[in-house]
Parts: C-alpha cells; structure tokens; sequence
C-alpha cells in the first residue's frame, strides 16, 4: 500500500503552529514575538510570513486548526449516546480531559486568546459557535426528549454550561484562587448542572 506524501507546505505550517502554542504558552501573546515562534519552529524569521500576515493572524490560525480537532473529539465522544443527561456528563469529562491533556493549548485558548484585540473584536469566530451549538443540541434533545426542563432557554443554558466549564478551567490554569483538582470541579459541574436541568 502506498504512502499518502505528506506537503512539506503544511509540515512547515503545522510545525510552526506547535511552536507558536509553546511560545505563547510560555511568554504569553502580547510579549512573544514572531521571531520566538520562529526560532522555536527552527525556521528564518521571514518564513513565518509565507503562512501568516502577522502573529494576530497566526493566533487566529492556531484557534482554527486546534478547534476543528477539538470539536472532532467532542463529536467521537457524544455520537454513540443516547441519554442527554451522560451526553451532558461527557461533554464536561471531555472538556476537562482536553485542558490535562495539553495544558499549553489550555493556556493559549482560556488566556492567551483573550490577549489579542483582533480576536476579540474584528474575528468573525465560526468554529466557537460551532463549539456552542455542540452544547446547544444536547440542551435541545433533553428538552425534546422530556429528560430536560422546558421552561429554561436553551440559547441561555448552553452560555451558562460554557461560561462555567470555561472559567472553571482558567481559574486552574492561573493556579491563583484554583483550590481544587479538575477531578473535583468536574463532579461539581456535573452535580449542579444535573439538578438544574433534569425533570424530577
């Protein structure tokens, strides 16, 4: 069987995407610099600019190409259950799995990104949306299927999951007022989010 040839193109690029990852992990986006991403990918300084205008740009690259790997995992995940309520648990256990998993991602994505005003301001951010529609369909079907309450919005839950999981995380990351393992926070999370949505 043949090989499928790998494009030193994107060997390049997706190198130097992992190095920017460990830069801005490290340094944080604001004092990092191309030229540290580039050292860390073993390329010229120059060569960074065949792939991104600028290192806003490369951030925005990194978020695209790991967030379409992460809402892969998630949709692996959840595609096999039936049940809303063990969707709604691994959801929360695969989120948590992925922040252990690569604790440098974990900082680009619950600090780092919040750094670039581009991001936040001029980036028309498809791939979250898609990451909250995941939250939204297990709300949806609970809901449809009568093991979720009715009278909450759906639109409204799916923003309280994320906002909970999401600071959750980031306060761990910080490690400042983080008194708890992820394993803990998990089982909270679940707890509460169960109590509040089931039907009794």
């Amino acid at each position: 069987m043949n090989k499928k040839k790998s494009d030193p193109k994107t060997e390049k690029k997706n190198r130097i995407i992992e190095a920017a990852v460990k830069v801005f992990a490290k340094k944080g986006f604001y004092l990092a610099k191309v030229n540290d991403v580039a050292k860390a990918a073993n390329v010229a300084d120059g060569t960074i600019y065949l792939y991104f205008k600028n290192k806003d740009d490369l951030l925005i690259n990194l978020f695209e190409q790991k967030m379409e790997l992460i809402l892969q995992r998630f949709r692996e995940q959840l595609q096999d259950i039936a049940d809303p309520v063990e969707k709604l648990h691994r959801f929360i256990d695969t989120y948590f799995t992925l922040i252990e998993e690569d604790k440098d991602l974990a900082d680009v994505f619950q600090v780092e990104l919040r750094q670039s005003d581009k991001f936040l301001k001029d980036y028309h951010n498809q791939k979250f949306l898609d990451f909250l529609s995941v939250i939204h369909s297990i709300i949806q079907e609970g809901m449809e299927n009568g093991f979720f309450r009715t009278d909450l919005n759906a639109d409204v839950v799916k923003i309280l999951i994320f906002g909970t999981v999401d600071e959750i995380a980031r306060q761990w990351i910080l490690g400042a007022d983080a008194k708890y393992s992820l394993e803990e926070a998990k089982e909270n999370i679940k707890h509460i989010l169960t109590n509040g949505l089931i039907v009794f």
